[in-house]
């Protein structure tokens, strides 16, 4: 059965090979990126294995939040539904550490604009749709004033922090939505793929891609997924896992939703 499937970020790296994974497959594909020119490019790619698939381009920028509100206009101006939901769009290194909106870029694209995302699209997520997000197996504790923006951090601090903080609003709006959905759940894809990221970041050329892939297919249209509610899977290790222990912490994790609606509250 074809289902609709918006996956962020997927121009290159894991994302791309999601999304060839589920053209390859006949789902409708919602392709995101944020340069025209190589959506473009990807979209002519996809095609050619595009058997009973359809696919969909739209180009928003993620560190801009306001786009984020953009994009989900467009894909509600087009549909009424998604069966899933997957946010993959991330940054590490970054030309310009500190986004027009006064967040660090990394807080920006790999924690907030998910969330904002997320939220835009509940009306199109019914019960038995899904939303995976990205996580890493580099989470770090969540300092409050660098997410509001007040205080600079390292590329690699502020990546582990925004991983962290995807993880714990996936564990809060999954637990929440338990009983209506949709499905939310976190999944580190893998340690040290062979992203674009990685490249980058690490300087080295990292392994298998479709390792990622396959478990962000799994987690969106699997029966394993199906009760997943709030979740955390560890591709590290292959199953359900324990993320950082403030990911389990309520206190904690009510803290950090707390800053976040705070900090995104002209964008929501």
């Amino acid at each position: 059965m074809q289902k609709v499937i918006l996956v962020t970020g997927s121009t290159d790296g894991i994302g791309f090979e999601t999304a060839k994974m589920l053209v390859s497959q006949g789902h409708n594909v919602l392709l995101h990126g944020r340069n025209p020119a190589k959506l473009n490019d990807v979209e002519a790619q996809l095609k050619q294995l595009q058997g009973n698939a359809k696919i969909e381009t739209y180009v928003a920028d993620l560190s801009k939040l306001s786009e984020v509100d953009v994009l989900a206009r467009e894909i509600t101006a087009k549909h009424n539904h998604l069966d899933a939901l997957i946010n993959n769009a991330g940054v590490y290194n970054a030309p310009v550490a500190t986004t027009g909106d006064g967040f660090d870029v990394r807080y920006a694209v790999n924690t907030f604009a998910p969330y904002l995302l997320t939220k835009a699209l509940l009306p199109l997520l019914g019960q038995n749709s899904r939303v995976i997000n990205l996580s890493s197996a580099a989470q770090a504790p969540v300092d409050l004033s660098a997410l509001a923006g007040d205080k600079p951090l390292s590329a690699g601090d502020a990546y582990a922090q925004s991983k962290l903080a995807i993880t714990m609003w996936s564990r809060s709006m999954g637990l929440a939505l338990k009983e209506s959905g949709p499905m939310i759940a976190s999944v580190n894809p893998k340690s040290l793929l062979g992203s674009k990221m990685v490249k980058s970041a690490f300087g080295i050329a990292g392994s298998d891609l479709s390792v990622g892939a396959d478990i962000l297919v799994r987690g969106a249209l699997s029966d394993e997924f199906a009760n997943a509610h709030g979740l955390y899977f560890d591709n590290d290790i292959g199953q359900f896992g324990q993320p950082h222990p403030d990911a389990l912490n309520d206190q904690k994790v009510q803290a950090v939703m707390t800053a976040m609606d705070s900090a995104l509250a002209s964008f929501q």
